[in-house]
C-alpha cells in the first residue's frame, strides 16, 4: 500500500513539470513557489494548530530543504525544458546513498557503476541542443536539496503525526517563500504586476498548491513512515518517465535521439543503483 502511495505521488509530480514550465513564462521560480505554498497552507492550516514544538522544528528543517528544491527547480525551468529538468531532478535518487556514505554507510560497486552511467547520460542530454549552465546548475541543486529531504523524512516521519508534519512544513515554506518574494520586490514593480502575471496560470497554480503540494506532501509523509529512503528513491526514479509523458501530451515536447538515450541511461542508472543498496546507506537515528 505504501509503495502504491509513493507511485501515486511520483505520477502527480510528473504532471507538474509542464505546468511549471508554462507558469515560468511570466512568473519567477520564487513567485511560483510562494503562491503554491500559500494555497497549500490555507488547506493544511487546521492540522498545524496543535502541532508540538518538536514537529515544528522538524517541519522547519524539512520545509527548508523542500523550499530550496522547489524554488531551484522552478528557476531552472526558466532556462531548460521540462523533460531535461525531470531527468536531472531524478539524480536525487543517486545522491541519497552517496550522502549516506557521509553518515557512515558503505558504497557498493553497483553504485559506482550507476553513477558513471548517469554522468554519461547527462552528458548525452547536454549534447542535445547544448546545455544551459544556469538552468542545469539550479536543477542539480534542486536534486541535492530533495535528496536531503528524502533522507531526513525517512529518519523522522515516524516521530510525528503525518498531517501535522506536512502542515508545519507547508506553513513554514509559505512563510519563507513569501518573505523571499517580498524582499525581491523591494525597489521594483514585481509585486504590483504579480496579480496580472499570475491570473493566466490560476488554474494550474491551484492544482500545484492543493494537489501536488498539500496532498502529495501528506501522502509522502504517511508512506515514508514505513519505507526507507533508499527504497523510496527507486520509486521516485519513475518521475522523469511520467514527466516526459505529460510534457509530450501537454506541451508537445520531444526528445532527440541522443537526449532520449541519455535520459534512458539516467533512469536505468538510478534503478540499478537501488537494486542492491549499500549496507545501511542511511543509518537510522
Amino acid at each position: 500500500m505504501n509503495i502504491l502511495l509513493l507511485l501515486l505521488v511520483t505520477l502527480v509530480w510528473g504532471t507538474t513539470f509542464p505546468l511549471l514550465k508554462s507558469a515560468a513564462a511570466t512568473l519567477s521560480g520564487v513567485e511560483i513557489s510562494a503562491i503554491r505554498f500559500l494555497i497549500a497552507a490555507v488547506c493544511m492550516l487546521p492540522f498545524a494548530w496543535r502541532a508540538p514544538r518538536q514537529t515544528w522544528r522538524d517541519g522547519a528543517l524539512l520545509g527548508a530543504f523542500a523550499l530550496v528544491s522547489y524554488v531551484a527547480q522552478a528557476f531552472g525551468l526558466e532556462h531548460i525544458s521540462s523533460n531535461r529538468s525531470a531527468f536531472l531532478t531524478s539524480l536525487n535518487v543517486l545522491m541519497v546513498p552517496f550522502i549516506g556514505v557521509l553518515l557512515g554507510g558503505r558504497l557498493a560497486l553497483p553504485m559506482v557503476l550507476a553513477s558513471v552511467v548517469a554522468c554519461a547520460g547527462i552528458g548525452l542530454m547536454s549534447w542535445e541542443g547544448g546545455g544551459n549552465l544556469l538552468g542545469d546548475g539550479a536543477t542539480l541543486l534542486c536534486a541535492l536539496a530533495y535528496a536531503l529531504y528524502v533522507i531526513v523524512l525517512s529518519q523522522r516521519s515516524a516521530r510525528h503525526d503525518s498531517r501535522q508534519l506536512a502542515a508545519t512544513q507547508i506553513l513554514l515554506m509559505a512563510g519563507f517563500a513569501s518573505v523571499w518574494v517580498g524582499g525581491m520586490g523591494i525597489g521594483g514593480d514585481s509585486l504590483t504586476t504579480l496579480p496580472a502575471r499570475l491570473m493566466p496560470h490560476l488554474g494550474p497554480l491551484l492544482y500545484l498548491g492543493l494537489v501536488a503540494t498539500a496532498g502529495m506532501l501528506l501522502l509522502q509523509a504517511v508512506a515514508q513512515r514505513h519505507v526507507p529512503a533508499d527504497k523510496a528513491a527507486v520509486i521516485y526514479a519513475m518521475e522523469p518517465v511520467f514527466a516526459a509523458l505529460f510534457a509530450w501530451v501537454l506541451l508537445n515536447e520531444t526528445l532527440g535521439l541522443r537526449a532520449a538515450l541519455g535520459g534512458a541511461m539516467v533512469v536505468v542508472a538510478v534503478i540499478v543503483s537501488e537494486l542492491k543498496p549499500a549496507e545501511s546507506p542511511v543509518p537510522a537515528k
